[in-house]
């Protein structure tokens, strides 16, 4: 009885101190930037949007979790400036043709699976909301003091987001814009 007495004990330790070394980190969303570049057969579109909040989670200096919320109204073009298509643009893609942020004002991305591959570089699964639709993707992600940084490309024909399409519509020509689009992310927390 002693024994298991012990053994009980031990484990309590063990999950306790597991428990409590495990730590989540505030995202400052003022001081973190999501970068945007959208490519056509002609050339591309870039901008911002911005995080509404989000967090990491640490077992000491190990990332073990993350949880964010994207405010898609925020989206701008940086690279036009106003007079030049800017408001156009930025209205198409918070119309129902991309984002459609009337319905669907927020993205949302929960970490489901960490691999660490060295030392601060990890190789993240994640489910990605867009529009609705919850679909998996996998990116790195390097982790660097209180800054975090990843690129990552979404294909956003996976989310309902088929406008001018190569490859769902065809004769589209130099029309074409691409299924992919690339976010680079830079964190602070």
């Amino acid at each position: 009885m002693r024994n298991f007495k012990t053994i009980a004990i031990a484990l309590l330790v063990a999950f306790g101190t597991t428990v409590a070394t495990a730590q989540t980190k505030k995202v400052d969303v003022a001081k973190s930037k999501i970068s945007w570049i959208g490519k056509k057969v002609t050339g591309s579109h870039e901008g911002t949007v911005n995080l509404q909040d989000g967090s990491l989670v640490f077992e000491g200096k190990k990332l073990k979790g993350g949880a964010f919320t994207v405010d898609m109204n925020s989206i701008i073009v940086t690279d036009l400036k106003a007079g030049q298509g800017k408001e156009n643009l930025e209205g198409h893609l918070k119309a129902d043709d991309f984002f459609g942020t009337d319905k669907f004002p927020t993205a949302k991305l929960n970490f489901t699976k960490i691999a660490t591959k060295q030392n601060g570089l990890y190789t993240v699964t994640a489910d990605l909301t867009l529009k609705g639709i919850t679909k998996p993707i996998t990116f790195d992600i390097t982790v660097n003091g209180n800054k975090a940084t990843s690129a990552l490309k979404i294909d956003r024909t996976k989310y309902g987001i088929e406008y001018k399409s190569g490859s769902i519509f065809d004769s589209l020509g130099d029309k074409a814009i691409n299924d992919e689009f690339e976010l680079a992310v830079e964190l602070a927390f």
